[in-house]
């Protein structure tokens, strides 16, 4: 399997738990209605127009403008480092968090949070994979082999 085609998949999974997960929240809470989980997390149905933590608010072409911006970088990077190791994981998770989020912002207008730490804006899966994407995408430009010493 190539490196593109595993990204792929990484997306298509990150999409598929992310869309699953945001239709079992709209279909079982009402805006703004919680429920405790966990000490210190509720699940929260919380409708975000914003970015991250819901930076931006409103913005709903420039943001869509700044994501599709973003993902070309990231898969121009793909294009010429997809043989890097482990390369296509982050960029997979990345990816499918992404169009997770969109596919939310273009339906429905907004995303939908419903992690709700309390200590913490209200977040969603494709958060998650967003962010554990781009840690471990940073990891592994941090790991890079060192260029071969000149003699």
């Amino acid at each position: 399997m190539t490196a593109w085609a595993r990204a792929g998949a990484v997306a298509l999974a990150a999409v598929v738990l992310d869309q699953l997960s945001k239709a079992a929240i709209v279909g079982s809470f009402r805006p703004g209605q919680s429920d405790r989980i966990f000490y210190g997390i509720e699940l929260t149905f919380v409708k975000n127009d914003g970015i991250a933590f819901g930076a931006l608010g409103g913005g709903g072409t420039l943001i869509l403008i700044l994501v599709g911006l973003s993902v070309l970088l990231l898969l121009g990077y793909f294009a010429r480092h997809s043989r890097d190791r482990l390369l296509w994981l982050p960029v997979g998770m990345i990816l499918g968090g992404a169009i997770g989020n969109v596919a939310d912002r273009v339906r429905l207008g907004y995303v939908v949070d419903f992690i709700d730490p309390m200590f913490w804006p209200a977040f969603n899966l494709a958060d998650v994979f967003i962010v554990l994407g781009v840690g471990g995408f940073i990891l592994l430009l941090g790991s890079s082999p060192d260029p071969k010493p000149a003699t």
